[in-house]
């Protein structure tokens, strides 16, 4: 612990500090999205966060740079923990937020437990902690780490067992998924579309050598292929340029740009007369309502990096894209789980969410960072509206 605090001092770490925020919104959605550690979060979640109800126990998942990009567990726990910043997106490398359980543990590589006062910041030193980080199976490079944070209990040797055997759980899942193909996001066995965000469209295909190929989109092509998701029975011409735009538009300019769209994704994929998909896909906007009529919002959540196509023009898309955020918003604000909240609130979607902001406010620890964050921001979307 001496070395640590060393460190943290010779880093300027202010001890009566909070952890700093890193990434917030589309960015941190990415990072959830792309990490290697998100197809084994179902593990996590049944080994560790399904029981923490009641606990006061919170269960984070770090990156290898110390960035908290998942943080669950015992809702009351979760919210006390906010006064510290402990939330999705902070900084908790040991460089940030000076000597802790999943900082230190990714500094030293090492599984640890910290007590109460042998924190850095004056703040955490009311929590306890134990951290394990979590290594590719394949090439033992550092993930992340898995934490429990929460009263004396959880710096106990059976705490530390519980972390350990969960990272073991996690890197077999890993291992197995590599070697069977199955479930790996970054190798879709069907042709993927992704048009969440801010990010240019894409379509993601595997090639017969495993190999992930992804091809950027015209916006044009991108509003077809969505507009074609959502209408599996098939669009006409006539139909199809009505609700890519119910002005300009003609059948003779939808033939040549479905004629264009044919060489990009493949003439196999499209059918005529009338278009419709030859073959399964997965969108990511599927993906958003298939956690949601899971009734799992976090997962909806993190499959959300932003609006659907938030530079197209067709109506039908602009529909598509207010009933997808206005069908997720309702989902989070249901759940009046501030962690949720905040994560919303964080998204461009989300941004100036009054609503949204009073609950977070009314929903979290008085004196709290969060609740304060929500005072400012309810009070500047009040200025904006005098």
């Amino acid at each position: 612990m001496a070395k640590s605090w060393q460190r943290s001092l010779a880093k300027g770490v202010d001890p009566d500090g909070a952890a700093q925020p890193s990434p917030v919104g589309e960015e941190l959605a990415r990072l959830r999205q792309t990490h290697p550690l998100a197809p084994a979060l179902p593990v996590i979640r049944r080994l560790l966060v399904e029981d923490a109800a009641g606990t006061g126990v919170v269960v984070a998942v770090t990156g290898a740079d110390g960035t908290l990009l998942w943080v669950e567990g015992d809702r009351s726990a979760c919210r006390r923990a906010e006064a510290m910043n402990f939330v999705p997106g902070a900084d908790w490398s040991e460089r940030g937020a000076g000597t802790n359980a999943p900082g230190t543990a990714l500094a030293l590589d090492a599984e640890l437990q910290i007590l109460g006062s042998e924190h850095f910041s004056r703040v955490v030193q009311p929590w306890s902690c134990t951290a394990v980080p979590v290594h590719d199976p394949s090439t033992g490079a550092l993930l992340g780490a898995l934490d429990l944070t929460g009263g004396s209990r959880v710096a106990t040797p059976q705490a530390l067992a519980l972390v350990r055997a969960t990272v073991v759980a996690v890197e077999s899942h890993l291992a197995l998924m590599r070697l069977t193909g199955s479930a790996v996001e970054t190798a879709p066995r069907r042709p993927r579309l992704a048009v969440l965000g801010s990010d240019r469209p894409r379509w993601l295909i595997t090639d017969e050598f495993g190999h992930l190929r992804s091809t950027p989109l015209t916006g044009r092509h991108a509003d077809i292929l969505v507009l074609l998701s959502r209408h599996p029975e098939g669009l006409s011409a006539d139909h199809l340029a009505m609700l890519l735009d119910d002005k300009d538009l003609d059948v003779v300019t939808v033939r040549a740009e479905m004629s264009r769209l044919r060489k990009v994704v493949g003439a196999e994929v499209i059918e005529s007369r009338p278009y419709r998909l030859l073959v399964p896909i997965t969108t990511d906007i599927g993906e958003v309502y298939e956690a949601l009529d899971a009734g799992d919002v976090s997962t909806a959540l993190d499959r959300y990096p932003g609006p659907l196509l938030p530079q197209s023009i067709s109506p039908a898309v602009g529909r598509l894209r207010t009933e997808l955020s206005m069908t997720l918003r309702a989902a989070v604000l249901s759940t009046g789980d501030p962690v949720l909240l905040r994560r919303w609130l964080d998204s461009p979607d989300g941004r100036d969410d009054r609503d949204g902001w009073r609950a977070l406010h009314d929903g979290t620890l008085p004196g709290s960072v969060q609740q304060a964050q929500a005072r400012g921001k309810l009070a500047g979307l009040d200025l904006d509206l005098a």
